[in-house]
C-alpha cells in the first residue's frame, strides 16, 4: 500500500458521504464540522467548550466561531462549568437539540439510502472491511469514556432493549420469561403512546452499537418522573455509562418540569443501586416478593429534584 492508495480512497469517501457539500446534501444550514458539534452536543449534554476542542480535534479560534455563530442562533447557551469555574460549559437549547435531531434524522436517512443500493450479502463483508479499517488505523485500543455518545432509539432499538433485558438478566440473575414479559409491555406502551416533553429514551453507543439504555416515563404520582430498564451491557462495563444515563435522565426531568424522580428495584441489583445513590436517590421502602422465578427484596427508591444538597 501506498500513500496515493490512502489518499485515493479518502477521496472516493469524502464523495460517497457528501462531506465537501454537507449541508446541501442534508438540506440544512451546517458544514459537516458544524453538524458534528451540534452531534457532540446533543450526546454529551455536559461538555466544557475545552473537552470539546479535544474531542473533535479543532482549532479553538475556529470552534469559538462555530459556538459563537450557534449562540446568535438561540441553539447553545454558555456558562461556568461545573467541575472546573475556568472552563466554559456548553448546552444545547431547546431549539438546539431539535436541530439536532432533524440533522441527525437527516443523517439517517441519506447512510438509509446508500445502504438501499448495497445487496444483502455484501453488507456483512462490507461492516467486516469497515471494522478493520477502524482496528488497524485506530490501533485497536481500549474503549474510553468518551468514545460512547447518548442518543434517542433508532428503528429496532426498542426491540434490543427488550431482548437485551431478557437475556442479560436470565444469564446474570436466573430471571424467568416474566422478566421478558413485563420489559415488553413497558417498552410497548412507551412505543404507543408517550409524550416526547416529558417522556424520553436513551441508548448509549459505542463503535456504532447499542451497549445500554434507560428510559423515563410518567410515573402516576402527579409531578413524578419513573426512572425504568436501566441495562449497560458486561463488555462496556466500566466505562460510566450508568453514571450518565442516569445523569442525563435526571437533567431531562428536571427541565420537564418534574418535582421527583422514582423507581423500583431489586436488592440483588447491586452495581445499580450505588449509581442512584451517587445521584441522590434515597431508598424509601423495600419489600420481599416472589417474581421472575426467584425471591427477591424490592426496592422503591426516590429522588427530590428540587432538595439542597447537605
Amino acid at each position: 500500500m501506498t500513500v496515493q492508495d490512502i489518499r485515493s480512497f479518502n477521496r472516493f469517501y469524502t464523495n460517497v458521504i457528501g462531506a465537501l457539500d454537507y449541508g446541501r446534501r442534508l438540506y440544512a444550514p451546517y458544514t459537516l464540522t458544524e453538524s458534528r458539534v451540534l452531534y457532540e452536543l446533543a450526546h454529551a449534554p455536559r461538555t466544557d467548550a475545552a473537552d470539546l476542542r479535544t474531542q473533535l480535534h479543532l482549532d479553538a479560534g475556529y470552534l469559538t466561531r462555530i459556538l459563537n455563530k450557534f449562540e446568535e442562533d438561540g441553539l447553545v447557551e454558555r456558562g461556568p462549568s461545573e467541575t472546573d469555574p475556568r472552563r466554559r460549559r456548553i448546552t444545547l437549547t431547546a431549539p438546539g437539540r431539535e436541530a439536532a435531531a432533524l440533522l441527525d434524522e437527516r443523517a439517517r436517512e441519506t447512510v438509509g439510502a446508500m445502504l438501499d443500493t448495497v445487496r444483502d450479502e455484501d453488507r456483512p463483508r462490507l461492516a467486516q472491511a469497515m471494522r478493520t479499517v477502524r482496528a488497524i488505523l485506530g490501533d485497536e485500543r481500549a474503549p474510553r469514556p468518551e468514545d460512547v455518545v447518548l442518543r434517542e432509539p433508532a428503528p429496532g432499538d426498542l426491540g434490543w432493549i427488550v431482548q437485551r433485558n431478557a437475556a442479560l438478566y436470565a444469564a446474570e440473575y436466573g430471571f424467568d420469561a416474566d422478566y421478558e414479559a413485563l420489559v415488553a409491555r413497558i417498552v410497548a406502551d412507551y412505543a404507543e403512546d408517550h409524550d416526547p416533553h416529558l417522556e424520553r429514551t436513551w441508548i448509549a453507543e459505542l463503535d456504532g452499537r447499542p451497549v445500554g439504555c434507560v428510559m423515563c416515563v410518567r410515573d402516576d404520582a402527579p409531578g413524578a418522573a419513573r426512572l425504568r430498564l436501566l441495562l449497560v451491557e458486561p463488555d462496556a462495563r466500566g466505562l460510566r455509562i450508568g453514571d450518565r444515563l442516569v445523569g442525563a435522565l435526571v437533567d431531562f426531568a428536571r427541565e420537564a418540569g418534574y418535582r421527583e424522580v422514582v423507581l423500583w428495584t431489586n436488592d440483588i441489583l447491586g452495581a445499580a443501586r450505588r449509581i442512584y445513590q451517587r445521584h441522590g436517590f434515597v431508598l424509601v421502602a423495600e419489600k420481599p416478593h416472589h417474581s421472575f422465578g426467584r425471591d427477591l427484596t424490592g426496592q422503591d427508591w426516590r429522588l427530590d429534584l428540587y432538595a439542597t444538597p447537605e
